[in-house]
């Protein structure tokens, strides 16, 4: 093929890039997530119940490879599931509220308050029946209804003594006086007459430049349990069952 010989050329090429051919170039250094001798014994432990008596290098350092993608994926799932504790839907137009618990369960909480300002309404009027009771030759049962409700009354004046001195002091302190807004414009523009303006400028563009807060997202255990629970492989595994104890 005008003058070149193919299969010389393809020797010549072969045997100048001969040290090249069949080797393996890494971009980076290939550290092992787990210290091999530890998980070389470990694997060993584990292997002899099945007969295994001896582990290759690379066979100890693709388990490592294997730990590691493993864990970055379950903590990608818990930190997914973490953060969608902290999604509102209130204000989204996709979802509907179908019921509120906080108003039922203060719904219930004023049940339980009316029944019970009724009960001792109730046993109000028992007392006051017992205290104006006229009979010559009383039980002690009714002694001591007569009791408890002349310390009944005694607690109810000493709380509507209390509360008009509270009344009191209050008028005699007078109105509260309100705090003057240091970021209302009257007040910006009386510290710019007396020259301290470029002090509160600066002071609110320093504000104004703040960096934003960095959201923080916290995992804990039944997150991570939620993950585990809902995998095929782990869903039945025994430290799922531990986690549960714990």
């Amino acid at each position: 093929m005008a003058g070149v010989n193919l299969s010389e050329e393809s020797a010549n090429i072969l045997a100048t890039n001969s040290g090249f051919v069949g080797s393996v170039t890494h971009s980076c250094k290939d550290e092992a997530f787990i210290s091999c001798a530890v998980l070389q014994r470990r694997m060993l432990e584990i292997g002899r119940k099945h007969g295994v008596t001896e582990l290759g290098a690379e066979v100890v350092n693709y388990v490592s490879h294997a730990a590691q993608q493993r864990l970055q994926d379950l903590l990608e799932k818990v930190t997914l599931v973490a953060q969608q504790k902290n999604i509102s839907f209130k204000e989204d137009d996709n979802y509907e509220q179908i019921s509120d618990v906080r108003a039922q369960l203060k719904f219930f909480e004023q049940l339980d308050q009316l029944e019970k300002q009724r009960k001792e309404e109730q046993e109000r009027e028992i007392l006051l029946k017992a205290a104006k009771s006229r009979a010559r030759q009383e039980d002690p049962e009714q002694l001591r209804l007569k009791q408890k409700a002349k310390e009944m009354q005694q607690q109810e004046l000493a709380q509507m003594r209390q509360r008009e001195a509270n009344l009191t002091a209050l008028a005699a302190i007078g109105p509260r006086k309100k705090r003057k807004n240091l970021d209302s414009p009257s007040s910006s523009a009386s510290a710019e007459g007396s020259g301290t303006g470029s002090s509160l400028t600066g002071g609110a563009g320093s504000s104004g430049s703040r960096p934003t807060r960095q959201r923080i997202t916290r995992v804990n255990l039944r997150d991570l349990l939620f993950c585990l629970e809902n995998e095929r492989f782990t869903s039945r595994s025994h430290f799922l069952y531990k986690g549960f104890l714990k």
